[in-house]
């Protein structure tokens, strides 16, 4: 199975979260998978052209049996009944192997990893780089097709030891990241960071994590490669077992906008 390659092309990038065990225990393959096809039918029929599966399982350490098996199945699923759209996965997990081993075998073609370089303090704890045992797996995987997105000093944490963000940058792409990301504490704040990278020498493709909806898309889209895109199309009425969580005019509105 040949993935549909992500293109840093001013691209739209999806973000299906799946529902979180914690808040949903208990819920079947049969509701998830009726739940992820929904969804992607949402961004399929507005357009979006890539979409990026992810795992809301909180773990101490790397992803579990459980996760790795059941996104991979629904990260097939969506290969299956989607060719045309390009597919990403992130596991909540803090784990460098476990997203690039779905996407090898479900036949995703990019994954993004929260923290690549360096170390950061989270709500759960300290986290320390994942970018050489990440290129060490996708090496000896036979992977290389699966590009890398790496989060560069996201919201949800704090950098370590006070490393400027475009030196943070600069590892990162030493490291083998193929894309970055950039999601500063607002929408400008995030375009001011990715000026910051520009005006550093950073070359790489620079994409905008959070905080675009289509008000503010075309501004997002004439700085950066491509952004990722979420909470902005949610539909504002479903309920905790509602398995549509996004809307689709909100998505056609996303897309207009990013076209003009």
């Amino acid at each position: 199975m040949t993935p549909n390659r992500l293109a840093f092309d001013h691209t739209v990038i999806a973000a299906l979260h799946l529902p979180d065990p914690v808040v949903q225990p208990g819920l079947s393959m049969a509701f998830l998978e009726d739940y992820v096809l929904a969804n992607v039918a949402v961004f399929a029929q507005a357009g979006i052209p890539a979409v990026k599966l992810q795992d809301q399982t909180r773990a101490a350490g790397p992803a579990s049996i459980a996760t790795v098996a059941r996104t991979t199945a629904l990260g097939r699923l969506i290969r299956r009944e989607y060719p045309g759209l390009a597919l990403g996965i992130i596991v909540q997990a803090h784990d460098a192997e476990s997203p690039i081993a779905i996407a090898e075998a479900c036949g995703a073609s990019f994954v993004r990893l929260k923290v690549y370089v360096g170390a950061v303090m989270s709500s759960e704890g300290q986290k320390s780089a994942l970018c050489v045992a990440a290129r060490a797996y996708r090496q000896a995987a036979g992977a290389d097709g699966v590009a890398i997105l790496a989060d560069i000093h996201d919201r949800t944490s704090l950098p370590i030891a006070g490393v400027p963000q475009p030196q943070a940058a600069k590892w990162a792409v030493d490291m083998g990241a193929d894309g970055l990301v950039i999601t500063g504490s607002d929408f400008d704040d995030s375009l001011a960071r990715i000026r910051a990278l520009r005006t550093a020498g950073i070359k790489a493709p620079v994409l905008v994590g959070g905080g675009v909806d289509a008000g503010n898309i075309g501004r997002a889209l004439a700085e950066a490669a491509g952004v990722v895109v979420s909470t902005s199309i949610m539909r504002s009425d479903a309920g905790a077992n509602d398995p549509l969580k996004w809307d689709l005019d909100k998505c056609h509105r996303l897309m207009d906008a990013a076209k003009a």
